[in-house]
């Protein structure tokens, strides 16, 4: 047996619907008709220029918020900025006074090492002074003093006259001070052959005391001798009292 059919609109009603048309329906009933009205922007500057425009400066209590936090922030800022810059030049002291402390620092450590030095080989500077005092003395000993100064001329004038020299010329000059010694300059002509000339500068090499021949000039007499001139130096330590007068002299 055939069924009568419904006709569309009761057909519709016992329709089942699915979910998915049943959410959509949900979602038409409540999205509104009207469009969406615009975003407002998060500030509005026309609004803030005109709150600055009409800010009273006798009345800081009835300033809107938006200037008062504004002008806050500038204050707050420009104190930063200001401490920063005092700051800075406090710190350019600050460092330049470390970094000359820290020279002063490597200084005084490198003098600590000098005498940490020298206290780990002061027996060995003591020895080396005790030799040096006996070199020394044993040098003065090669000078003659003031009174044997008559002596060692003679022995020079001797020594030239023993290698058949003719002395032309013994002229001893002025003393020299220097600062434990003096030096005495001897101006000498001497002729002779080659040979005695040699002999004469040998015998001086040998002779006790220090004696120095300086500006030496040769020249070739006509009966082919030849003719000497030289300065001598020979030396002579001062005295205490003679130490201490060119001493008090130059003070």
């Amino acid at each position: 047996m055939k069924l009568p059919t419904l006709p569309p609109k009761l057909a519709s009603l016992f329709k089942r619907k699915t979910a998915a048309e049943r959410l959509a329906e949900k979602q038409a009933a409540k999205s509104p008709t009207e469009p969406a009205a615009p975003k407002r922007p998060l500030v509005d500057f026309q609004q803030l220029a005109m709150d600055f425009k009409t800010l009273d400066p006798k009345d800081p209590g009835l300033w809107p918020l938006a200037p008062r936090i504004v002008i806050l922030v500038s204050l707050f800022a420009g104190l930063i900025a200001a401490a920063w810059g005092f700051g800075a030049i406090g710190w350019s002291v600050q460092l330049e006074e470390l970094e000359a402390k820290k020279q002063e620092e490597a200084k005084h450590k490198e003098d600590w090492l000098n005498k940490k030095k020298q206290a780990v080989n002061l027996d060995e500077y003591r020895r080396q002074l005790a030799e040096i005092d006996r070199s020394f003395g044993a040098l003065l000993k090669q000078l003659p003093n003031k009174a044997e100064m008559g002596d060692m001329l003679v022995d020079i004038n001797k020594a030239a006259q023993a290698r058949g020299l003719a002395v032309e010329l013994f002229r001893p000059g002025g003393e020299a001070p220097r600062e434990f010694y003096a030096e005495v300059p001897i101006t000498l002509n001497l002729t002779g052959t080659y040979h005695d000339i040699g002999a004469f500068t040998g015998d001086l090499a040998r002779l006790p005391r220090i004696v120095t021949l300086n500006d030496v000039t040769l020249t070739v007499n006509p009966n082919q001798t030849l003719a000497m001139r030289t300065t001598a130096k020979t030396f002579r330590y001062l005295d205490d009292n003679e130490i201490a007068s060119q001493r008090k002299g130059k003070k």
